[in-house]
Order: structure tokens, then sequence, then C-alpha cells
């Protein structure tokens, strides 16, 4: 399974409105798992099993929820059981057919 996903507080003491700790402290949940995963400038993708991917979603939010009382979590899943290394194997494939 790869399912992106994005997780931040919906409050902020940042006088600029940033949220990039919280989000910080959610991607330290991410790399603390194991499960291989890329970060881009809107969501995190990971890849493992449904159990694995849901408690790493549920320990990011966690991580989140201990600085706002309110967050935001958008999640979206590619389940393709049998496949696995999909994160790279994926954009190989479309890159492969643009050359």
């Amino acid at each position: 399974m790869l399912l992106a996903f994005s997780v931040a507080p919906t409050t902020t003491d940042s006088a600029d409105g940033s949220v990039s700790q919280a989000v910080a402290d959610a991607i330290a949940v991410v790399r603390a798992s194991g499960l291989p995963f890329e970060t881009t400038s809107m969501f995190t993708t990971i890849e493992g099993d449904w159990d694995e991917v849901m408690d790493v979603v549920k320990k990011a939010t966690e991580a989140v929820s201990a600085v706002s009382p309110r967050v935001s979590l958008v999640m979206k899943a590619d389940i393709r059981p049998g496949y696995t290394g999909q994160l790279t194997e994926k954009v190989k494939r479309v890159n492969d057919l643009l050359k």
C-alpha cells in the first residue's frame, strides 16, 4: 500500500502562521517508523502494509495534536496487494514512457 497524507494543525502560535514545527514533529514519526517514505512540499507518501501505514499516520497525527487542539488530516491510498517498491517504481514506469 502507498498512502499519501498531509497532517497539520489548524491553529498556530506563530505570528506568520507557520506550521513547520508541527509538521516536522509528524515527519519525525514517519522517519522513526522505518517504512519507505518520500516527503514533498504538500504530502508525505509512505509504503507498507495496511496496519503499519495506519499506525504511522495515527502517531503522526497524535504528534501534531500535541501542539494544537484541532488538526487537519488528508489521505489518499493506492492499495495494490502483492506489489512492493511502488514508491519509486510507479514514477520510474512513467519516466520510462517519457524517454
